[in-house]
């Protein structure tokens, strides 16, 4: 059996910058796995500009950020494999892969870290009424058709969902000479960050429909008009609401989510609200030795992020290695008042660093609120915000010297109260 110090399953932006920590905290034998044909990811799509302004302090375009990721790996001459695709990782952290060259291998890897990103929700999970005509597509689908195959989409297209590939793909399709009639978001606010809502929608007049969503769709063969309709607070269709745009293209941008079969079959706990799993603030799953980071964990609003993540995942992997598996005793934190979740989800607060980053999103619009950690029933900060929004991904710095006589083991609590 071929042998591994750490294996990364991934080659996108959280895989590259864990192999390149890791390199850098004393660990030489390390191997990336990547599907596709080329090393950077998603990234690679994305060619509109806004990444690398907190890792870089400049405005870069997708694949420009990545190849700032890629060079490092090249230059610390780290082993990667393309077009592999893993299929299976065990408790035990035995990855089992497969490529055209070497046919079926397995690897016992001394630790792994998940990278694996996240997928598109496809149309299939939305229910949508109306026959399957051509012209359906996620909008990250058809990023990929026009930006790396160079293919025109659509010329008349309404998007549903809100999230940040559809916006972008609004502004992009209008670029090439489409007619972007509307974009329709089902619930009551948008999911996407506001600078994309006003870069890619206001800014070409394109409408936002809140509390809409596409209530028919027209054609047999070819997408030829669908029936926008409002919804209430049930997200049932409200009769009589219809609004028609006849167009040849629907683009559906209705949410991610974490990549994490792998994950499921290694028998990692997984959280059943994000969906990725459930990790420690060292980035450790419930099983010894397999890490987890970037989109694969939670969906993240920017890939600076990611990277910030991922350096962590690299560094606390090759601790694991060195030391040969010591872990600490954890404890929980508890989510309230509106935060749906948070990443990390538990802290060893014996051997946590002198800060943690914990990052979150809400359940629903807040205004005028205030974020505060509870150790032991115990306020330590509590941090006024004036708008928080499940668009937008929150945080909160949490200090070693907050858990000074809390115990092995306190309470941990972050809400959003008045």
């Amino acid at each position: 059996m071929e042998k591994h110090d750490l294996v990364i399953i991934g080659g996108g932006p959280a895989g590259l910058a864990a192999a390149a920590s890791a390199r850098d905290n004393g660990i030489e034998d390390i191997l990336i796995i990547e599907r596709d044909e080329y090393l950077g990811g998603i990234l690679n799509q994305c060619i509109h500009n806004g990444f690398g302004l907190h890792t870089f302090k400049e405005e870069l375009t997708g694949p420009e950020y990545a190849q700032r990721f890629i060079d490092k790996v090249l230059e610390k001459n780290i082993t990667y494999k393309l077009e592999t695709i893993v299929l299976s990782v065990s408790k035990d952290r035995e990855v089992t892969y497969m490529n055209e060259k070497e046919g079926c291998v397995t690897i016992e890897a001394g630790a792994v870290i998940l990278a694996m990103g996240c997928r598109e929700r496809p149309r299939g999970a939305l229910g949508i009424p109306g026959y399957r005509p051509a012209g359906i597509y996620t909008a990250g689908t058809a990023q990929r058709m026009m930006n790396i195959e160079g293919k025109k989409v659509g010329k008349s297209v309404v998007i549903l969902g809100s999230g940040d590939i559809g916006l972008i793909m609004a502004r992009r399709m209008t670029l090439e000479g489409a007619k972007v009639h509307a974009v329709a978001e089902v619930m009551p606010y948008s999911g996407g960050l506001q600078r994309n809502i006003v870069q890619c929608l206001n800014d070409y007049d394109i409408p936002l429909y809140l509390s809409h969503t596409v209530s028919k769709i027209y054609g047999k063969t070819r997408v030829e008009g669908v029936d926008i309709s409002e919804v209430d607070e049930n997200r049932n269709v409200i009769p009589g609401t219809a609004i028609h745009y006849d167009c040849d293209t629907l683009l559906l941008s209705c949410g991610l989510i974490p990549e994490n079969e792998l994950s499921r079959m290694a028998g990692v706990d997984v959280s059943r609200v994000t969906n990725g799993p459930v990790v420690s603030d060292d980035l450790e799953t419930s099983n010894p030795g397999i890490f987890a980071c970037g989109n694969v964990l939670h969906v993240h609003d920017l890939v600076d992020f990611v990277s910030e993540e991922a350096a962590r995942a690299g560094a606390t992997a090759a601790k694991f290695i060195k030391n040969n598996g010591e872990r600490q005793k954890t404890t929980d934190i508890k989510c309230s008042g509106g935060v749906r979740y948070t990443v990390p989800q538990k802290i060893a607060v014996n051997s946590m660093d002198d800060k943690v980053v914990v990052r979150f999103r809400v359940g629903s619009v807040f205004k005028q609120k205030k974020l505060s950690l509870y150790i032991n029933g115990e306020k330590k900060i509590s941090l006024p915000k004036q708008v928080m929004e499940p668009g937008k991904m929150e945080e909160m710095i949490l200090l070693k010297k907050f858990f000074e006589g809390a115990g092995d083991c306190p309470e941990i609590e972050i809400k959003v109260e008045d």
